[in-house]
């Protein structure tokens, strides 16, 4: 990815990957959303990302309570405007999905018109339990989205994925094998697992496959 005009090749783009810690107040994390998505639209970013379950803290104990559908939900419209007003190609993080009695952990990607061009739900549930330090299971709140995610740009195919998708190499070799040049990882990991194996697993895809891996996180404690 270049931007730097007259030195980049015709399918080169600017990518940028917003990080932000959400609270509890769904509005304000949207307010803060929109108004970084729109200061890397004026920098010239063509994709934008936001993170892992940027709308909501992040906690089996609050899925429920921000779940919204797919596609329209307060969030989801707000993603909506924000890639029609920045004419981008925006990877909404990731949201609590509602889907009958299931909840999803849930990606929605977004054209520069504003159409939901793509949903990806997360495969890979995160169970860990080490005692004396973190208990999580996400499965006690989630259930697993069960397929690929890729969409297309006039700069390339785009596979997404989030957060703990990355620490499985069968998906990345999938993306790889549909053409997919860039891979997005949405992710929100804790302080006790994450910083010891993420970038490991980071450069695994990105040389297992010959892509570029993006990724953009918010640990928690």
């Amino acid at each position: 990815m270049c931007d730097q005009p007259g030195k980049c090749s015709s399918n080169s783009f600017k990518f940028a990957a917003i990080q932000i810690g959400a609270g509890t107040d769904k509005a304000l994390n949207l307010q803060r959303a929109a108004s970084l998505v729109a200061k890397a639209a004026k920098d010239g970013a063509k994709v934008v990302s936001l993170p892992e379950c940027f709308n909501s803290p992040y906690g089996t104990e609050y899925f429920k309570l921000y779940a919204e559908k797919v596609p329209d939900g307060e969030s989801c419209r707000s993603l909506a405007s924000m890639a029609r007003q920045n004419q981008i190609y925006l990877i909404g993080g990731s949201i609590p999905e509602a889907d009958g009695d299931n909840l999803y952990n849930t990606c929605t990607i977004w054209g520069p018109t504003g159409d939901l061009i793509g949903k990806h739900r997360k495969v890979h549930l995160f169970d860990v339990s080490i005692p004396g330090k973190i208990h999580f299971q996400e499965s006690e709140a989630l259930t697993p989205g069960c397929s690929y995610t890729t969409f297309d740009t006039p700069f390339c195919k785009i596979g997404v994925g989030i957060c703990y998708d990355i620490c499985f190499a069968e998906l990345a070799g999938v993306y790889a094998q549909k053409g997919c040049k860039v891979l997005v990882y949405p992710g929100a990991f804790s302080m006790i697992t994450g910083p010891t194996h993420w970038e490991l697993h980071l450069r695994s895809r990105a040389v297992d496959n010959q892509v570029n891996l993006t990724n953009f996180k918010k640990f928690y404690n």
